[in-house]
């Protein structure tokens, strides 16, 4: 499909994009193409095949069951604290 160039230049200002016209003519030329491409994949007979939404959109994610816990493990995170008191992390002052 041919495009015309006032029709390349109004698609430009709607996008916001400043062209020249050798800018135009080349923006022309890979809009015909995009639009070439667009062309042949009307050609494909997609009858009878169902519309896709998405990828995932039949697969159900893993859930585990919603239990309320505390964790229960203070010691082996402080474990990995390079220096803690009592049941806190320490930290150097950053602040004078």
């Amino acid at each position: 499909m041919s495009l015309d160039p006032a029709t390349t230049r109004r698609i430009a200002r709607l996008a916001r994009i400043g062209l020249d016209d050798q800018e135009t003519e080349a923006v022309r030329t890979q809009l015909g193409g995009i639009l070439g491409w667009i062309e042949i994949l009307n050609e494909v007979d997609v009858e009878g095949v169902p519309p896709m939404v998405g990828t995932t959109m039949h697969a159900a994610l893993p859930q585990r069951e919603d239990i309320v816990t505390d964790g229960d493990c203070q010691e082996k995170v402080l474990s990995n604290a390079p220096d803690r008191a009592g049941p806190f992390f320490t930290v150097p002052k950053v602040v004078e």
